[in-house]
């Protein structure tokens, strides 16, 4: 799954150097980096639940 949201994430970032996705806070192409703290946020929470 995390892989998943790896993936997911890097082609997000990729297409918004591209193109910018055009939603707040995402206006600018340097704004990129937003996206990857993001998926750290999603990647800390995937790890605090995931059961042992």
């Amino acid at each position: 799954m995390s892989k998943i949201f790896s993936i997911l994430f890097v082609l997000l970032m990729v297409a918004h150097l591209v193109r910018p996705l055009g939603l707040p806070g995402l206006r600018r192409r340097g704004d990129f980096w937003k996206i990857a703290v993001v998926g750290f946020v999603v990647f800390a929470i995937i790890i605090l639940l995931r059961p042992e």
